[in-house]
């Protein structure tokens, strides 16, 4: 009988190109094995034995013959290469389909920010954070001018240092703008993102906010609240459902933070879901690498505190192959690496159809009603 599930999702996990990815523009994209073939292989022994080694070829990354746990990957059927669309789907809600901001923000979404804020933004155009941080970092500071972009979906990022705007009044500002903009652009999403550090070499830093419309349906988190589960989101994802569906949620600092903080509450969640956001990918394939083989080396802190009834899932949302220029969100598989005491392990779980088997499989592990799309993978689990 499982009582508890981990759920990690690793921002920028992708796993190889999704049948449509040509029409992303993503036709050759694969962030794993492209990051590990730039930085001469990736050392992950243990999600080596998960059984990431038998998801694809990845330099570094064996296909061990013994394995602590069942592997497969995940299909997405929403249209979007982001983190709404990946999450939602993941939860039980396809996404419909929405315009995609790949030529620029909307000259009406950019209007109504600016209205709100009181002040010109600067920038307005496709590019990673990182990027932005760097080209517009200096401007910023000395104009006060928000820094403003997107990752190419329907996100819009607003980006302020602390000593031009504290981030409770960016976070106000924001959701302010959110509201407005929503009118015209339902399933806009808008992201407050307070930074610090000298102008030149701009960060981001906790206190991300994240104002998105809520799903559209029944999500496994509504499911789970009915159940009187208990429901803890750590990182981004309860803004990704404006908060429906969570007992408590706990922001973060950085992807490290996220699995401290469920390290943490392993002695005090008794039951439930606890559910983390890992950005594990920033620009530079060198770091992205090392946070990811970091994550690695701390896996056994929580894999050696599981008791019998726990159930672990790692996944991702979507790919951020670092070989494109761009470094943007790309329309990818991702793993599907799954264990915990007493369950099955060595499984080959397939080939998901739809990133909501995760939700479906969840809610028959903590004995909730089915949701109205995904199939569970319970029974290869033997989940009892």
């Amino acid at each position: 009988m499982i009582n508890r599930v981990f759920v990690f999702v690793i921002d920028g996990f992708g796993a190889g190109p999704l049948p449509d990815a040509v029409e992303y523009g993503d036709a050759d994209v694969h962030s794993l094995a492209h990051l590990a073939d730039a930085v001469g292989g990736l050392d992950l022994p243990n999600l080596e034995m998960l059984g990431l080694g038998h998801v694809a070829h990845i330099a570094g990354v064996r296909p061990m013959a013994q394995l602590t746990g069942c592997f497969g990957r995940l299909a997405f059927t929403s249209r979007g290469n982001d983190s709404v669309s990946g999450y939602w789907e993941m939860n039980g809600v396809v996404a419909p389909h929405r315009a995609a901001y790949r030529t620029g923000i909307p000259e009406r979404v950019v209007s109504v920010i600016e209205q709100t804020f009181g002040r010109k933004v600067i920038g307005q155009r496709m590019a990673s954070m990182e990027t932005m941080l760097r080209e517009y970092g200096t401007e910023h500071v000395s104009s006060g001018a928000p820094i403003l972009w997107t990752d190419g979906g329907i996100t819009c990022y607003i980006a302020a240092h602390d000593s031009v705007m504290a981030a409770p009044l960016l976070h106000q500002r924001c959701r302010d703008a959110w509201r407005e903009a929503k009118k015209g652009e339902a399933f806009i999403r808008i992201v407050a993102q307070p930074v610090s550090g000298e102008p030149v070499s701009l960060r981001a830093h906790a206190g991300r906010k994240d104002f998105v419309t809520e799903p559209p349906a029944v999500t496994m988190l509504d499911v789970l609240n009915r159940s009187s589960q208990i429901t803890m989101g750590i990182g981004k994802v309860a803004d990704l459902f404006s908060g429906r569906g969570f007992t408590r949620a706990f922001p973060v600092g950085s992807a490290l933070d996220a699995f401290d903080e469920t390290v943490r509450m392993l002695n005090k969640v008794p039951r439930g879901l606890l559910y983390a956001s890992l950005d594990l990918f920033p620009e530079h394939p060198e770091q992205a690498a090392a946070a990811l083989q970091e994550f690695d080396r701390r896996l056994p802190e929580l894999m050696d505190k599981l008791r019998a009834g726990d159930l672990v899932i790692l996944t991702g949302d979507h790919g951020r192959d670092l070989s494109k220029p761009d470094k943007l969100p790309t329309r990818e598989y991702v793993p599907l690496l799954v264990t915990g005491p007493n369950l099955a392990q060595g499984v080959d779980l397939g080939t998901r159809l739809s990133a909501a088997d995760i939700g479906q499989t969840v809610v028959e592990a903590l004995r909730a009603e089915r949701l109205p799309v995904g199939e569970s993978f319970g029974d290869a689990l033997k989940l009892g």
